[in-house]
Formats: C-alpha cells, sequence, structure tokens
C-alpha cells in the first residue's frame, strides 16, 4: 500500500481545508488508516482514525470537534476535514494504514506511511 496525503496549504485562521490521502493497492479497504501531525519541535500526535469499515472512529481530545474522518473505499480515500482551524494547528499532516485498528490507535509499529502535506495556518 501507498499512501499520498494532499489539500495542505495556507489559510487563515477560523477556515477550513480538507485532506486527502489517496492510496494504491487494492487491499486497501482492509486497512484501518489514521491522520497524524508533527509540528516544530512537538513530537507526532495522532489526531484520528478510521477502521477500515468506518464502524470504529477516533478523535484526539484536543480537537473539540473540530475535525471529522471519513473514508470513500471506492476510491481508495481517506479525507480529513478540518474546520475552525487555529495558528496552533500548524504543522505537517500525515496519513498511516495499519491492518490492525488497535495498533495505529496506539500509534506502535504502523505498517504504511505517507508523505506529509504542510497545513499552515496565518493568524
Amino acid at each position: 500500500v501507498q499512501l499520498q496525503a494532499s489539500g495542505g496549504g495556507l489559510v487563515q485562521a477560523g477556515g477550513s481545508l480538507r485532506l486527502s490521502c489517496a492510496a494504491s493497492g487494492r487491499t486497501f479497504g482492509s486497512y484501518a488508516v489514521g491522520w497524524f501531525r508533527q509540528a516544530p519541535g512537538k513530537e507526532r500526535e495522532l489526531l484520528a482514525a478510521i477502521s477500515w469499515s468506518a464502524d470504529r472512529k477516533y478523535y484526539a481530545d484536543s480537537l473539540k470537534g473540530r475535525f471529522t474522518i471519513s473514508r470513500d473505499n471506492a476510491k481508495n480515500t481517506v479525507y480529513l476535514q478540518m474546520n475552525s482551524l487555529k495558528f496552533e494547528d500548524t504543522a505537517v499532516y500525515y496519513c498511516a494504514a495499519d491492518a490492525d485498528y488497535t495498533d495505529l490507535r496506539k500509534g506502535y509499529d504502523i505498517e504504511y506511511w505517507g508523505k506529509g502535506t504542510l497545513v499552515t495556518v496565518s493568524s
């Protein structure tokens, strides 16, 4: 499975962006996918995760309902809708996939990572 994150860019505080994680590989639909981010000088953090069937979703408490994860297995794509963006959301955003949803949630030994996409929020 190869992953490609896109959709980042420059946005004003309060604005919205939708990130996409496009995957190659016929088995993508059987993988859990998560969105992570890493800001300069900070550790990487898990923002949201979705199981292969979308019956389980996880969101970091810090997001307070501003982000929504979804997937379209027919298009081999997972999305992260980000609303009410804040300056502190500025970071490189990565998507990752693992056959095990629990491992993905733990951030443990994740199988596949995509290259990041930069999100810059101006204050």
